[in-house]
């Protein structure tokens, strides 16, 4: 049974049929929604200018989720944006308040990028607590 179930949005087309996916699976076993966003750090600069480019980043994503509140109205749901590489932010706070199952986009990277960089489905696949549904955008 799903109970807390963790949907990745970063304002992407891949993000987009995902938050729909899990808005249903939520609505389905009314379980609660937790929609998160995961602002990536940047990974050099001085300390003044990281700080303000994380903040800056924050809030954009704050931004990207603003219209999904009112998709999720009628849902038990939270929105936060949490500062860190994105796949190590989902697993981390899918362990934190014992999320059952994970939703995440799929952007479609061909082979060479995807082992070039990996990705971030694959990694939170691999290092999820809990079930992962991985959901493409219709075509």
């Amino acid at each position: 049974m799903v109970e807390k179930l963790l949907v990745v949005f970063d304002g992407s087309e891949s993000a987009q049929a995902a938050f729909d996916f899990a808005l249903d699976l939520a609505g389905t076993y009314g379980a609660e929604l937790f929609v998160l966003a995961a602002a990536r750090p940047p990974e050099f600069g001085e300390e003044v200018e990281t700080e303000a480019v994380i903040e800056q980043s924050r809030r954009h994503h704050e931004r990207v989720l603003q219209p999904l509140k009112s998709l999720a109205r009628d849902r038990k749901a939270r929105f936060e944006v949490k500062v860190g590489h994105p796949a190590e932010a989902i697993v981390l706070y899918a362990e934190d308040p014992g999320i059952d199952h994970i939703v995440v986009g799929h952007r479609g990277h061909g082979l060479f990028e995807l082992w070039l960089i990996g990705s971030v489905a694959h990694q939170v696949i691999a290092y999820a607590p809990c079930a992962v549904t991985v959901v493409r955008p219709r075509a």
